[in-house]
């Protein structure tokens, strides 16, 4: 674990924010190289991307506040650790999603073939952050007693993440990134597939949703009060997080269905 990429007084550049800078960057590229080959107009779409990416950080970190409130009331210091932490990813992606419709709207950029560029960006970009994040210690794993687990030893990184040290984790971070770059692959080759106009962006639901239900199993960072159902172990119970993805499945789902029929009628 790396938390700090490079040190050189007074400069600190963190890891985590080193990799999403990253992912950010590998994301605009795909979306820019897409966009021209099918004849969109790049620059304008990148725009789209560049102010959809400041309002969804901006979400991120407002519904982690949200989340926390009565902490961050206790303890106001720590609102400079909000400050350099991703947030909540499923919080920036619906402030992002409902700003870039409306941006889209506003500037008459074709919705959904757009749409169907960004998707693997994001699957892309997210996966560089996952990696970052396991870097820096924060959304860390519950214990396990597997070859693969990860132990923490930053002190560092502990007290910016409170991620547990010397003690076997599941690198929870490292499986949400490989099946990130996995849906990166499967919506890539369905863009190249594809049967209707948003196809990619309602699979794109569907599979982050399905990531991010599994994932939540092997999390051991989560407060009592994230819990919508507490059961005896991960199995029996039912995170807000994965209360969420279920309504993304449904909804990633019923918008695949919509848009197709749309293109038949």
């Amino acid at each position: 674990m790396f938390p700090i990429l490079v040190k050189i007084s007074p400069l600190t550049i963190h890891t985590y924010g080193f990799m999403m800078a990253v992912g950010v960057a590998f994301g605009l590229w795909f979306i820019y190289a897409q966009a021209k080959k099918a004849g969109l107009d790049a620059n304008r779409i990148m725009d789209a991307a560049f102010y959809t990416i400041i309002v969804s950080l901006i979400g991120a970190k407002l519904i982690l506040f949200i989340s926390n409130i009565s902490y961050y009331v206790a303890y106001p210091r720590e609102l400079f650790a909000l400050a350099r932490s991703g947030g909540v990813f499923q919080g920036g992606l619906t402030f992002g999603v409902i700003y870039a419709l409306w941006y889209f709207h506003r500037k008459k950029i074709p919705t959904w073939p757009t749409a169907d560029l960004i998707a693997p960006a994001l699957a892309l970009g997210h996966g560089f952050g996952r990696i970052g994040c396991f870097s820096a210690g924060c959304c860390y794993g519950s214990e396990c007693a597997l070859p693969w687990a990860a132990v923490f030893k930053n002190e560092y990184a502990a007290d910016l993440t409170g991620v547990h040290l010397h003690t076997p984790l599941h690198p929870v971070q490292l499986y949400e990134a490989i099946l990130n770059f996995l849906n990166f692959g499967i919506l890539y080759i369905i863009l190249k597939k594809k049967k209707f106009d948003g196809q990619v962006f309602a699979f794109y639901i569907v599979n982050y949703s399905l990531i991010r239900f599994f994932t939540e199993y092997f999390r051991g960072d989560h407060a009592e009060n994230i819990y919508f159902i507490r059961g005896a172990t991960p199995l029996s119970s039912l995170s807000l997080p994965q209360l969420f993805c279920l309504l993304g499945l449904i909804g990633g789902g019923v918008l695949a269905v919509v848009l197709k029929r749309r293109k038949i009628a």
